[in-house]
C-alpha cells in the first residue's frame, strides 16, 4: 500500500509516520486525555492505496474533531492538523501568494482570471518587505477546527430605492443583482409601489400591485449568488403597514397557498410608524391606502406623518378600512408560522438618527442593523467590522475597557479608509458612501465574555457590563472619527446633523452615560473639529465570522450547550467549550454526562449532579427572560447610532406573548423590535412519553380552526390590556 506525497512522489505507507506527525502537533495539550495513537488507528481504517497525504491530514483532523466531546484539547489538535495541512499546500511568502492570485489562469478557458485587482497587487509589491514580515503564520493556529473550515469554505480565495415606473422597478432590480453579485445583502423599500387595482395613467389600465413585482425580485435573488456560489442572493423587502397590499405581503413567505401568490426566497420586514402601534393598542380603525392616491406617506415620519395620514383618512382616500388589531393579528400569525416579518419602528429609526438632516429614512438592510438615508440617486451602503469581546477579559476576570477602546479606534480608521478604496457595484452606492461616510462596528462573543467574567446573562453585573461595553465602543469610535475630522475635515453632509449640534445618541434616548469616560471633553473636541463619519455602531449577526473565531454570535445568549456541526465526513455533536472546560475541571465530564446533555436538548438545568452556580452561568436563551434580552438591547441602544440585529427567542409562542413582547420593545424605544422570531419545535420526536402539555396540543389540534383563532385573538387582546403580567409569564 502506498501514499502520494504533496510533490507527487509515491511512498510506502508507514504508520509510525502518521503517529509522529500528529504527536508533533500535540504540544501543550493534556496528555492524560489526548491520545495520538487513537487518532492514527482511525486514520488507518480509512487508508487505501493511492491516498494522498492531504487526504490523510483531512481525515486525521476530522477524526480529532469527533473526539472533542471527550476533551476540549481535541478541538485544538484538529485545528492544528487542518491549518498545518493548508500551510503545506500554500507558499510561505505573502507577496508570492498574491502574485499567484493575480496571475491565475482559468483552467476551463485558458484565460487570465485575476483573483485580486492590479491596484492591489501593485500596492502589495511596492511594500512587500514590510507586509511579508508583518504576517505571523503561527496565529493561524488560534482558529478552532470548525472556525477554520468555515473560513476555508466561504472566505479563502481558491485558485485551480427607485420610483414607481416600469423603468424604475427594473433599474432597481438590476442594481440589486449587481450588488448581490458583489456579496452585498440588500434592503429595499417598496412602500412607494402602487397598490393592486390602482390606475396607471400611461396605459389606462390597473396595477397588479406588489406581489407580481416581488416574485420577479424573488427569482433574481435565487439566480444571483454572492461571489461565486458562496451563498445565495438575499433581499429584504420593507413595507409600511398602511399599504393596501399589506395582507398579501404577509402571506408571501408562508409554506401553504398558491405558488403564484408566494415569494419564499425573499425576506420581509415592516417599517412601522408609531401611529399604527397606538391604533392597535386602542383597537382603533386602520386605513389602507395606495401611495399613488396618497403620496408622501413614506417621505415623512412622526407628527408630520400622523397629520398627513389622518388628513387622507378624513378626505376618504382609504381603499379599505380594517380594525388595527385585525392587521396586527395577521402580522403575528405570519411571524408564528415563518419567523418574519422583521419589526422596525420607523419613527424611532428617524428620530434617533444622526442622518435625520438628510431626509426621511425609509428602510433598513437585510439584517436590520443598518439604518441609513436613501434617495433616488443614493443607495446607502456600509462597511462593517466586529469586535470579539471575549478577547478583552483578562486572566484576573476583569474587563479591559482601555484595550477595547484602543482596538475600536483602529477599526474606525481602517473602515474609514475602506470607504475611499472600496469597489462599488453601482455609482449611486459610491456617491452615498463618500458623502456621508457611515461605518458599522458590531460585536461577537458577548455571551462568551459574560461566561469568562462568571456573570450569568440575566445578572445585574452582566447588564452593567453590556452597557459599559457599548458606551466604550461608541466613545472610542466618536473620538477616532473626531481625530480623523481634525486631519481631513468632517464628512460632506455634517452641517445640521444632531452631532454637529452637540446631540449624541444617548441624548436622543434621554439617557445619562456612566462615569467611565469623559463625555464633556469629547463633546468639546467634536464641537471644534466635527466627525468624519455620520454613523459608527451597528451590531450585526456575525453568523460566519463568530464561527471562524469560535465565539457565540453577536449579542446573543447561547441557544444550546450542545449542537451539531457538519463536515464532509459527516456530522457530530459539539459541546459549549466553556461548559466542557468547567465540567472537566470539576471532574463531572464523562460519557454519561454527555448523554444527559443530549437527552435534555442542550440544557443543564434538570441535570441534578451539576452545581447551581454552573446552571446559572449556562442558561440557554430559551431559559432567559426575553424581557431581560429586550431591556439589555435598549440599554446598549443608547450608544448605538444605527440599530442592532435583535433576535427574539420564544420556545412556544402564542399571540399574547408576541404582542406583549413587541409592545414592550416599542415602548423601550428600540429601533429594531425584532429581527427573527426563533421558536422551538412543538414536540421532540424522540420523546414518546405522553405528558399534559402534549395532551393539550392534541386537544388543540382537534379544536376547530375558528375556535383556535378566537382563542389567539383573545390572548392578543388580553396581552394588550395586561402587558406586565404577560411579559412576566412567558416571553
Amino acid at each position: 500500500m502506498h501514499v502520494i506525497k504533496r510533490d507527487g512522489r509515491q511512498e510506502r505507507v508507514m504508520f509510525d509516520k502518521i503517529t509522529s506527525r500528529i504527536q508533533k502537533l500535540c504540544y501543550g495539550l493534556n496528555a492524560d486525555f489526548v491520545d495520538p495513537t487513537q487518532i492514527t488507528m482511525k486514520v488507518i481504517q480509512g487508508l487505501y492505496s493511492g491516498v494522498t497525504t492531504v487526504e490523510l491530514d483531512t481525515l486525521a483532523a476530522e477524526t480529532a474533531a469527533t473526539l472533542t466531546t471527550k476533551h476540549p484539547d481535541y478541538a485544538i489538535l484538529a485545528a492544528r492538523i487542518a491549518v498545518s495541512n493548508l500551510h503545506k499546500e500554500t507558499k510561505k511568502v505573502f507577496s508570492e501568494v498574491m502574485e499567484d492570485l493575480y496571475n491565475f489562469i482559468n483552467p476551463l478557458n485558458g484565460r487570465h482570471s485575476p483573483m485580486i485587482s492590479k491596484d492591489t497587487l501593485d500596492l502589495i509589491m511596492a511594500n512587500k518587505d514590510r507586509l511579508n514580515s508583518a504576517i505571523i503564520y503561527d496565529r493561524d493556529f488560534s482558529y478552532n477546527f470548525f472556525g477554520f473550515k468555515t473560513l476555508e469554505r466561504s472566505y479563502l480565495l481558491k485558485i485551480s430605492g427607485k420610483d414607481d415606473s416600469i423603468e424604475g422597478i427594473y433599474d432597481t432590480l438590476k442594481q440589486c443583482a449587481l450588488i448581490s453579485k458583489s456579496a452585498g445583502g440588500i434592503g429595499v423599500a417598496v412602500s412607494c409601489i402602487r397598490a393592486t387595482g390602482s390606475y396607471i395613467a400611461g396605459t389606462n389600465g390597473n396595477s397588479n400591485g406588489l406581489v407580481p413585482m416581488l416574485r420577479v425580485y424573488n427569482n433574481t435573488a435565487r439566480y444571483v449568488d454572492q461571489g461565486g456560489n458562496k451563498r445565495p442572493g438575499a433581499f429584504a423587502m420593507y413595507l409600511e403597514p398602511w399599504h393596501f397590499d399589506i395582507f398579501d405581503f404577509l402571506e408571501l413567505k408562508k409554506n401553504t397557498g398558491k405558488e403564484e401568490q408566494r415569494a419564499r426566497d425573499l425576506f420581509y420586514a415592516l417599517w412601522i410608524p408609531d401611529l399604527f402601534m397606538k391604533r392597535v393598542e386602542t383597537n382603533g380603525d386602520w386605513s389602507l391606502m395606495c401611495p399613488n392616491d396618497c403620496p408622501g406617506l413614506n417621505e415623512c415620519w412622526g407628527e408630520e406623518f400622523e397629520k398627513l395620514y389622518t388628513r387622507y383618512e378624513q378626505e376618504g382616500k382609504a381603499k379599505r378600512v380594517v380594525k388595527a388589531q385585525q392587521l396586527w393579528y395577521a402580522i403575528i400569525e405570519s411571524q408564528t408560522e415563518t419567523g418574519t416579518p422583521y419589526m422596525l419602528y420607523k419613527d424611532a429609526c428617524n428620530r434617533k438618527s444622526n442622518q435625520q438632516n438628510l431626509g426621511t429614512i425609509k428602510c433598513s438592510n437585510l439584517c436590520t442593523e443598518i439604518v441609513e438615508y436613501t434617495s433616488k440617486d443614493e443607495i446607502a451602503v456600509c462597511n462593517l467590522a466586529s469586535l470579539a469581546l471575549n478577547m478583552y477579559v483578562t486572566a484576573e476576570r476583569t474587563f479591559d475597557f482601555q484595550k477595547l477602546a484602543s482596538v475600536t479606534k483602529v477599526i474606525v480608521r481602517n473602515l474609514n479608509k475602506i470607504i475611499d478604496i472600496n469597489y462599488y457595484p453601482v455609482p449611486e452606492a459610491e456617491k452615498s458612501n463618500k458623502r456621508h461616510r457611515p461605518i458599522g462596528i458590531g460585536v461577537q462573543g458577548l455571551a462568551d465574555a459574560f461566561i469568562l467574567m462568571r456573570y450569568p446573562f440575566e445578572s445585574n453585573e452582566a447588564q452593567l457590563l453590556n452597557l459599559q461595553i457599548f458606551e466604550t465602543i461608541y466613545y472610542a469610535a466618536l473620538e477616532a472619527s473626531c481625530e480623523l475630522a481634525a486631519e481631513h475635515g468632517p464628512y460632506e453632509t455634517y452641517a445640521g446633523c444632531p452631532v454637529s449640534k452637540g446631540i449624541l445618541q444617548y441624548d436622543m434616548w434621554d439617557k445619562t452615560p456612566t462615569d467611565l469616560w469623559d463625555w464633556k471633553a469629547l463633546k468639546e473636541k467634536i464641537a471644534k473639529h466635527g466627525v468624519r463619519n455620520s454613523l459608527l455602531l451597528a451590531p450585526m449577526p456575525t453568523a460566519s465570522t463568530a464561527q471562524i473565531l469560535g465565539n457565540n454570535e453577536s449579542i446573543e445568549p447561547y441557544t444550546s450547550n450542545i449542537y451539531t456541526r457538519r463536515v464532509l465526513s459527516g456530522e457530530f455533536q459539539i459541546v459549549n467549550p466553556h461548559l466542557l472546560k468547567d465540567l472537566t475541571e470539576r471532574g463531572l465530564w464523562n460519557e454519561e454526562m454527555k448523554n444527559q446533555l443530549i437527552a435534555h436538548n442542550g440544557s443543564i438545568q434538570e441535570i441534578p449532579t451539576i452545581p447551581n452556580d454552573v446552571k446559572e452561568l449556562y442558561k440557554t436563551v430559551w431559559e432567559i427572560s426575553q424581557k431581560v434580552i429586550i431591556k439589555m438591547a435598549a440599554d446598549r441602544g443608547a450608544f448605538i447610532d444605527q440599530s442592532q440585529s435583535l433576535n427574539i427567542h420564544i420556545a412556544e409562542p402564542n399571540y399574547g406573548k408576541l404582542t406583549s413582547m413587541h409592545f414592550y420593545g416599542w415602548k423601550q424605544g428600540l429601533k429594531t423590535g425584532m429581527y427573527y422570531l426563533r421558536t422551538k419545535p412543538a414536540a421532540n420526536p424522540i420523546q414518546f412519553t405522553l405528558n399534559k402539555e402534549k395532551l393539550k396540543v392534541a386537544q388543540e389540534t382537534n379544536s376547530s380552526e375558528e375556535e383556535i383563532k378566537e382563542r389567539n385573538k383573545a390572548a392578543m387582546v388580553c396581552s394588550l390590556e395586561n402587558r406586565d403580567e404577560c411579559l412576566m409569564c412567558g416571553s
